[in-house]
């Protein structure tokens, strides 16, 4: 006989079971096993909401593996995963295996390292059900608003639609932003700059004209500008100050989910869900020689800044072994969680400090060690001194107007010899300014007056939105991704680079929305939804009360919507081409159906010829000259193949690029990466320009 341990998934039981030993079994759930059905709403709303559960069809035969070994051991430990989610799927699992949910059966591990799992095992508890009831309202509630609003959007909109609590507000800020950009009014403005030369020098430096007669400078014309660049003409500049002053730069705090996902995507390009991918991969364990299977980071669902003292001691130990005592801070480094934070574990950090990105590159995929590497730099210099820059501002007269120049030097790097956030929209800071002098006067290299316009708020990244979802209180760190996966896979919004761009659809269904179901696209309802969640799982309110509250104002709304719009149906606009179609001639239009865009003749009904979007990558496939058109694989991955797929099998994920051939003529292709290989795909020809050198 031996102890049970049940987990969520296989390679998690694979590292867990390692460190367990031959007395323990380790079996993995899969996920859920035990859920509402598909095929109807699975919630009785006229019995305080109670749940229909039942078990999953497909995992009947994985059900019948833990019921028997859950029979033949001493003891039955439920390890799901340490958040709302895991503690739901244990009490599911209490249920089928007939274990009693008052027993101390349920661990958790917040690192899968010995360490972790020895810890974990030697503190079980109760499940807890004030987070399994948040857990339970929050699924209900999605179900309600999906369930009960999807056939709406169906009969007025299109088959196969859906709408989601938090979904839907998301959509809702991706379509308001796009309404702002199109809406807006560029302002012109003009600014004065100058480089200026110091007799001590012979890079020129930039200066901006700030004020004119003590007032601050603001032309909206050319003519205001060119007065001001008259008075200037042949004028004496001249240095009127300099302030030296040195200031701090401070690092940024170690990883939370949703900043793992922002920096992720500003700095690797992951979307959420393949950082999410990654982050549970490096988690759950991976092989390390002479290790074996080892979780690599702390648990990655969190909202906590919160790092344990043998962490903080650690890297202390590691930096300055590695940088010196300077580089460690006077005492090590706390950060603050947000008001609402859970704080139910660490903030994301490597789970032994001393296996740096070289040390486990050779375990790890592309996508794993990019993202251990970025994990694992934030943490360290999250516990670096401060850097320092010694900084000059400058006021510079010519004939009473005050120009204004700045820069720094680096006085100690600190922790920016490791790694330093990014940000979007970011600009570069000046950099160092020549040795000056007050009461110097300065040459003229150039000086102009330059046109400007104001610009519309940016379209939102995955980084901005996940950032502003955060700000605003919508969901959690552990839906972020999903929820923008699900929103791009119903094609409410489409990709355009980094940018998301809401759909035709994602107007129309919006719009509908607002008219008639404004709360659930509210950003503020839904942030007290989420709040009121919080105080579910804290034990604060009723998680019957809080569904209950919801429903009333909500089955209000749809019967009135229902009312509303009988016998209405809301059209999708289609995008007008000047694509002519191949049967009778009339222009395509681009439609946008189940599967994505497509191009449909505008005679329908009529004519009723459609075809499929081709994006042409420029290049020329190298074995039959036909076109290469950019495509995507089942999971979102861009790949080029040739246009004569049916015979000609020729594909790459590498890129075609404008430039040619010099042996053969053919397209070139270049690797992905920010040095990657340029080389010739002809069979036979062996041409590679890499680092600006031909080989052949």
């Amino acid at each position: 006989m031996s102890d049970l341990v049940i987990v969520e998934s296989p390679a998690k039981a694979k590292t867990i079971g390692k460190y367990l030993g031959k007395n323990y079994s380790v079996l993995a759930s899969v996920g859920h096993i035990r859920d509402l059905p598909k095929s109807k709403l699975g919630v009785d709303v006229e019995h305080d909401f109670a749940p229909l559960y039942e078990n999953k069809k497909e995992k009947a035969a994985l059900i019948k593996e833990l019921k028997t070994a859950a029979k033949k051991a001493d003891t039955v430990y439920l390890a799901t995963d340490p958040d709302r989610e895991g503690e739901a799927i244990s009490w599911h699992l209490a249920h089928i295996l007939g274990i009693n949910e008052n027993d101390p059966v349920r661990v958790t591990f917040s690192e899968i390292t010995k360490t972790g799992v020895s810890a974990g095992m030697s503190h079980p508890r109760t499940l807890d059900m004030d987070l399994i009831n948040a857990q339970q309202a929050r699924r209900i509630l999605d179900r309600i608003v999906g369930y009960k609003l999807s056939p709406f959007l169906w009969k007025k909109v299109r088959r196969g639609l859906s709408a989601g609590r938090v979904q839907s507000v998301t959509v809702r800020l991706i379509v308001d932003r796009e309404k702002e950009i199109e809406q807006f009014d560029p302002s012109e403005y003009w600014s004065i700059d100058a480089k200026l030369l110091s007799g001590k020098s012979r890079r020129a430096f930039p200066a901006k004209l700030a004020e004119v007669d003590g007032e601050k400078f603001s032309a909206d014309n050319k003519e205001k500008t060119d007065k001001v660049l008259q008075r200037l003409e042949g004028g004496e500049f001249v240095i009127q100050s300099i302030k030296n002053s040195t200031r701090k730069k401070v690092p940024a705090p170690p990883f939370t989910t949703s900043t793992l996902q922002q920096e992720a995507s500003r700095k690797l390009s992951f979307n959420s869900r393949r950082t999410m991918r990654a982050a549970q991969e490096l988690y759950e364990g991976v092989e390390v020689p002479d290790m074996g299977a080892v979780g690599l980071i702390t648990y990655m669902r969190t909202d906590s800044l919160r790092i344990s003292d043998e962490a903080k001691a650690a890297a202390a130990e590691l930096i300055e072994k590695t940088y010196g005592k300077e580089y460690l801070p006077a005492k090590p480094r706390n950060y603050k969680s947000r008001s609402n934070a859970q704080d139910a574990h660490e903030a994301i950090r490597p789970s032994i400090i001393s296996l740096t990105p070289d040390k486990v590159k050779g375990s790890l995929t592309s996508d794993q060690y990019k993202l251990y590497k970025l994990i694992w730099e934030r943490f360290m210099a999250s516990q670096m001194e401060n850097a320092q820059l010694d900084t000059k501002s400058v006021d510079i007269d010519c004939a009473g107007c005050l120009f204004k120049a700045s820069g720094y030097t680096v006085k100690f790097d600190g922790f920016t010899v490791l790694y330093e956030e990014s940000h979007d929209g970011e600009e570069q800071e000046g950099g160092a300014l020549p040795a000056l002098t007050v009461g110097e006067k300065l040459t003229v290299k150039e000086l102009s007056g330059n046109q400007h316009f104001t610009q519309p708020p940016p379209r939102y990244t995955e980084a901005s939105l996940i950032k502003t979802l955060e700000e605003n209180g919508i969901g959690r760190p552990s839906t972020y991704a999903p929820t923008i996966a699900t929103i791009l896979d119903r094609h409410y919004v489409e990709r355009e680079g980094k940018q998301l761009k809401p759909t035709s659809l994602g107007f129309v269904t919006t719009d509908l929305m607002k008219d008639h179901f404004d709360r659930i696209v509210d950003a503020k309802f839904t942030a007290q939804m989420e709040s009121d969640l919080d105080k579910i799982e804290a034990g604060k309110t009723e998680w019957v009360d809080v569904l209950r509250n919801f429903y009333t104002g909500f089955e209000k709304s749809l019967d009135k919507a229902e009312k509303d719009m009988e016998g209405k149906r809301v059209r999708i606009p289609d995008e007008p081409t000047d694509i002519l179609c191949e049967k009778c001639g009339k222009p395509m239009v681009i439609k946008i159906g189940p599967y994505g865009k497509f191009l449909g003749c505008s005679g329908f009904p009529e004519c009723k010829f459609t075809k499929r979007i081709v994006n042409e990558s420029g290049g020329r496939c190298p074995k039959c000259g036909g076109k290469m058109l950019a495509k995507k694989s089942k999971k979102g991955k861009p790949f080029y193949g040739c246009e004569n797929y049916k015979d000609c099998n020729y594909m790459t994920w590498d890129t075609p690029i404008s430039d040619i051939c010099p042996k053969c003529g053919t397209t070139l292709f270049k690797k992905s990466g920010k040095n990657g290989q340029v080389y010739c795909a002809k069979d036979g020809c062996g041409y590679v320009r890499d680092d600006g050198q031909d080989k052949e």
